[in-house]
């Protein structure tokens, strides 16, 4: 098999995930990015980069690509968790159906990844698992507080999974952008009532 690091990359249709697929295939990894609505299983983007179907909502979806990147591989070393979105709106707008969605997808997905990976991880003696969360996981802000307390819950997962691997090879790390142009922002949804 080709030794090339194996990176895993949720949310990779566009935004930070593409643009982070793409720089790194380019630099030799093999790439397997990740898409919600993946035109066709296996995909092939670029050289090394390859886009696989997955929603991270779903533990089966989850069970299948991670299957398919192993499958072809024998390895990941790298799960980069980007997949999410924002929601805006005051607290008292959102509905608690609507903060339910937005912890399954940015939280409970991530979590999802990081379950699924992280026994490969410790065979192989060696990982990195990267979480894309945000400054507003760090101070939270007007209008986006689930957003907010997603990205929070997930710097706090990934602060204490940190202690619990360091011993297997596995190292975590958070990544905490701020606002930039990308089409999350345009692609924000609104509280259902304002």
């Amino acid at each position: 098999m080709d030794s090339s690091p194996t990176v895993l990359i949720t949310g990779a249709s566009s935004g930070f995930g593409e643009a982070t697929a793409k720089l790194l295939a380019a630099r030799g990894m093999r790439v397997y990015g990740t898409s919600r609505r993946a035109p066709a299983a296996g995909k092939q983007v670029a050289d090394n980069f390859i886009i696989v179907q997955l929603d991270v909502r779903d533990p089966e979806s989850v069970r299948r690509c991670v299957a398919t990147v192993t499958q072809a591989t024998g390895r990941i070393d790298v799960l980069v968790n980007n997949a999410g979105y924002a929601l805006a709106g005051a607290v008292e707008e959102i509905s608690i159906g609507e903060a339910q969605a937005q912890f399954d997808t940015n939280f409970f997905g991530a979590m999802r990844m990081i379950r699924s990976v992280l026994p490969i991880m410790r065979a192989q003696g060696l990982g990195r698992i990267i979480n894309i969360t945000s400054l507003v996981g760090l101070l939270g802000v007007p209008f986006h507080a689930y957003y907010s307390a997603s990205k929070f819950a997930l710097e706090g997962l990934g602060e204490s999974l940190r202690h619990e691997v360091a011993g297997f090879g596995v190292h975590v790390t958070a990544i905490e952008p701020g606002d930039f142009r990308t089409g999350a922002t345009s692609g924000r949804l609104q509280a259902a009532e304002r």
